[in-house]
């Protein structure tokens, strides 16, 4: 789909697209102590135009994306959001584990009820342990659209990068772009039952580039790089329904961190990132400035069934002060296909965890409690004198996991669980019957049943303080296989495990990895596949997990951990701040 229209564009793109260049400066401190850091977002309305078409989004700050936040690990970080639009409003910090802050999640709901028209609520995190790239996000119906910025942490004034220090470093931000309002996009779906409406572009760095449909567009990315230099990409996968391949034409990108976690470094002529992940990688450019220009290509993966935005973003790679005549040549690199599974999963398995001695590996050797989750998308009858637009016309598309299609509920269950943690019943907001199995196990890569009996729920899993889990993700082919790109918040996990068919709980633990699994928040469920994960409930709090794509979060693909306080003061959820917001 790229061919002609590369060729037509190519060259109006290099004629007339905007030159954008998007670098940070370090945070510079005359203390080598952790320090605190203040920022203020102020969440308003604004026009923007991409496509030929303008339109009122949300913001921060009236920036589209919105502004970077820098820090060091260690750093104390507070966050004023002050809301000045209609929406009411979460801002979730991707990845940030929140040790002891809890109630700065900003999971509406779930951690906090959302902050309403004229309210303030100060985020406030400390950056434990933590080195490498994240995001913030909209964590509230699909307002994450336009409402998404880069996370850096730095590490400490003492601590190296366990590289050689790049030149220059950037956040790469791959986003959607609707020129309609998401809300009502995924507002009609729900109603209906029907997928949604796909994205009209995707886009980097809130630019769709020169293979857009508008032909009169002039934004476009581009990257100027000077010869023989490491640049640090900073990649984070923004997207509101998609997992991605990025390459760079004629050049091979270097792995060293994925999900704020160094990894074994290794090279690539194409990166795989999923919905919700980030990652580092070294792009290492030519010794020579050469008379040519290079396409930064990002596309799809997809293996699922309905429609999905199969467009190709592009954006455009070029080295100062370029030879004008002759004419710059213009290489362009080929993307993986869309449904290409076998080559995410051999990307994913190469990604390993340093385990050196400043940055060992500690994986739960032993399992207190296990779990077993099959996330299925599926559907569920129509209501009684209601038109749906779902599988067969007759129903709606749901999605659960062990047959739990998860409901929001419409108050916070972190508030609840707070005031109420000797209660192990149903308090009205959650319940904490949550399978830990399936109730119905069937062949879940087979021929899927007739009826898989979903049902509705806000229910829980309650673990005590500094359990070690295994969990286990199976996809399932209940309409049709699917990657999902699962996050945990409140955790990195490792991914002791993975593989295609159905789990073999016999076997298959006799092939896992303990000695350099990734560590992770976001881990690609194999589509047609199941993986392994491990990691110590050490946090105690209310912790949601679901698809980061959102369609199938907003059809109930989530659930929540519940983890209990410990005995000793700092093993305790602390109370919660004075402006919490009411719901």
């Amino acid at each position: 789909m790229i061919g002609s229209s590369l060729a037509i564009l190519a060259a109006a793109a290099l004629l007339c697209a905007t030159s954008f260049i998007w670098t940070f400066a370090l945070p510079t401190s005359d203390h080598s102590d952790p320090i605190t850091r203040h920022y203020n977002f102020h969440i308003r309305l604004k026009n923007v135009s991409r496509l030929c078409h303008t339109k009122t989004i949300i913001t921060v700050n009236g920036k589209f994306p919105g502004p970077r936040l820098i820090a060091r690990q260690g750093d104390r970080v507070l966050v004023k959001v002050v809301n000045h639009v209609p929406n009411n409003i979460t801002i979730h910090w991707h990845g940030v584990r929140q040790v002891g802050s809890g109630w700065s999640d900003g999971a509406a709901y779930i951690t906090q009820c959302p902050i309403g028209r004229g309210q303030t609520y100060l985020y406030n995190l400390t950056l434990v342990g933590q080195t490498g790239t994240l995001f913030w996000h909209a964590h509230i119906s699909w307002l994450r659209a336009t409402l998404y910025g880069p996370l850096i942490i730095l590490p400490p004034h003492n601590q190296s990068y366990p590289f050689p220090t790049p030149f220059e470093q950037l956040p790469i931000i791959f986003g959607e772009w609707w020129n309609s309002d998401p809300e009502a996009v995924i507002a009609e779906a729900l109603r209906t039952g029907a997928g949604p409406n796909v994205s009209d572009a995707y886009t980097i760095n809130g630019l769709p580039g020169p293979l857009s449909n508008c032909s009169k567009t002039r934004q476009t990315f581009r990257l100027k790089v000077k010869p023989g230099k490491s640049y640090l990409l900073r990649l984070i996968n923004a997207a509101v329904n998609e997992d991605l391949f990025f390459s760079i034409a004629n050049h091979t990108m270097k792995v060293v961190e994925a999900d704020a976690n160094y990894v074994k470094p290794f090279k690539s002529k194409t990166i795989v990132i999923g919905a919700g992940q980030t990652m580092n990688v070294i792009l290492k450019t030519k010794s020579h400035c050469p008379n040519a220009t290079f396409f930064m290509l990002a596309s799809p993966y997809f293996t699922g069934v309905g429609t999905f935005d199969n467009s190709t973003l592009a954006a455009i790679l070029e080295y100062h002060n370029p030879s004008s005549f002759p004419s710059p040549k213009m290489f362009k690199s080929v993307l993986p296909p869309t449904h290409a599974t076998l080559f995410v999963s051999d990307f994913n398995r190469r990604l390993r965890s340093l385990n050196s001695e400043s940055y060992p590996v500690k994986v739960p050797q032993t399992v207190d409690k296990s779990f077993f989750f099959a996330i299925s998308l599926g559907s569920k009858p129509c209501p009684r004198n209601q038109t749906c637009r779902g599988p067969n016309r007759r129903s709606k598309f749901a999605a659960a996991i062990n047959n739990i299609s998860f409901v929001l509920p419409s108050e916070a269950i972190l508030q609840k669980h707070y005031f109420e943690q000797q209660r192990s019943k149903s308090n009205g907001v959650y319940s904490t019957d949550f399978p830990a199995f399936p109730p119905q196990p069937f062949n879940y890569t087979g021929n899927p049943p007739n009826n898989t009996r979903v049902e509705n729920g806000t229910k829980v899993v309650v673990i005590p303080y500094n359990t070690s889990v295994e969990l286990v993700l199976q996809d399932t082919s209940t309409l049709g296989s699917e990657s999902h790109p699962l996050h945990l918040h409140g955790f990195h996990f490792f991914l002791v495990g993975q593989g295609f068919g159905n789990f073999n709980p016999k076997t298959d633990p006799d092939k896992y990895n303990f000695v350099d699994p990734a560590k992770r928040n976001t881990v690609s469920v194999p589509s047609g596949g199941w993986v392994a994960i491990r990691f110590m409930a050490d946090n105690p709090g209310v912790w949601l997990m679901h698809c980061h794509l959102d369609v199938h979060l907003d059809w109930g693909m989530s659930m929540a951990w519940i983890v209990q306080d410990g005995n000793l003061p700092h093993q305790k959820l602390p109370p919660p701040p004075s402006d919490l917001p009411d719901c």
